[in-house]
C-alpha cells in the first residue's frame, strides 16, 4: 500500500517526458505558424471566381482524424461571396497549394471597414492525405502565407 503512490507518481512524472520528443506522429507538431511566400505559380483548370486580392491570415487546426485549414482573406470591396480554397495537384517535394477562389459582387459595392471585407474559409484534410503533405500554401492574388512541419 506504501508503494503504490511513490510508483504512480514516477510513473506519471515519466510519462510527462515522453511528449518531449519530435515525432511525425505528434499532431500538435504537424504544422508552425503561417508566414509569408512568394506567390506560387501553378497550372490549373480554369475557374471563374478571381484570387482573393490578399490572404491575412492561415491557421492549420488538427483534429482527431485530420486537420482544418482555416483563411482569412481581404477582399477590395464588400459584396465578395462563395469563396473557396481549391486544391491543387500535389508537388514532388510535398507542398499542397490551395488557391483562395471568390466571386466579386454583382453590382458596385462601397469600401469600408476592413473586418467588413474580411471573408473566412477553411478546407478539410485527412489523416490520409496528410502523410503525403510536408508544407501547405494559400494563395491569393498578390500574395501567399505558408505553414510547413
Amino acid at each position: 500500500m506504501r508503494f503504490r503512490l511513490p510508483i504512480a507518481i514516477l510513473a506519471l512524472t515519466a510519462m510527462t517526458a515522453c511528449g518531449g520528443f519530435s515525432s511525425r506522429l505528434n499532431p500538435f507538431k504537424w504544422f508552425k505558424r503561417s508566414a509569408p511566400v512568394e506567390v506560387v505559380t501553378t497550372e490549373t483548370p480554369a475557374d471563374p471566381r478571381p484570387l482573393v486580392a490578399n490572404v491575412l491570415s492561415m491557421q492549420i487546426e488538427s483534429y482527431p482524424g485530420g486537420a482544418i485549414v482555416r483563411a482569412t482573406g481581404l477582399p477590395p470591396t464588400q459584396g465578395y461571396w462563395s469563396a473557396e480554397l481549391v486544391p491543387q495537384p500535389l508537388d514532388e517535394k510535398g507542398t499542397l497549394v490551395l488557391q483562395f477562389h471568390v466571386f466579386p459582387p454583382e453590382t458596385a459595392t462601397a469600401v469600408v471597414n476592413q473586418q467588413s471585407r474580411e471573408i473566412t474559409v477553411a478546407y478539410n484534410l485527412s489523416d490520409i492525405k496528410l502523410q503525403q503533405i510536408n508544407k501547405i500554401v494559400v494563395q491569393g492574388a498578390s500574395n501567399a502565407r505558408a505553414s510547413s512541419r
